[in-house]
């Protein structure tokens, strides 16, 4: 099918052609007894959407519009749409002034402004 064939084509060009792992090679994720380096590799495309036809951002939003407009599953308020979530946690970050960080990653980042000698990251107070 054209969605297997696109994420084959996909895979391949993420991970193949950047000498990457890719598929069932991959390393598990979180796994405390894991050592392998993760070694992904990241795949980048740029589209024009005045090459899909006239109308291509009309249609784009009519499509996001309706599936927006769908019932949402049990257990949650309203149907999201690929941008939704992270439009609503930039309001929340400027809400907050600032980006929340997990403390593990904040750990990791005083680790590495150690090593490399320069000043840790400052918390918004």
């Amino acid at each position: 099918t054209t969605c297997t064939l696109l994420s084959v084509s996909t895979e391949r060009i993420s991970s193949g052609i950047n000498a990457e792992y890719g598929g069932p090679h991959i390393r598990a994720w979180q796994d405390p007894n894991e050592t392998r380096v993760a070694d992904l590799g990241q795949f980048f495309m740029a589209l024009d959407p005045a090459m899909f036809g006239e109308g291509f951002t009309a249609r784009m939003q009519q499509f996001m519009d309706e599936h927006r407009a769908l019932d949402p599953v049990e257990g949650t308020e309203r149907v999201l749409v690929a941008g939704d979530p992270e439009r609503a946690a930039e309001r929340a970050c400027e809400e907050r002034g600032g980006i929340l960080y997990h403390p593990a990653f904040v750990r990791d980042m005083e680790k590495l402004a150690e090593k490399m000698g320069v000043p840790p990251m400052k918390p918004l107070e």
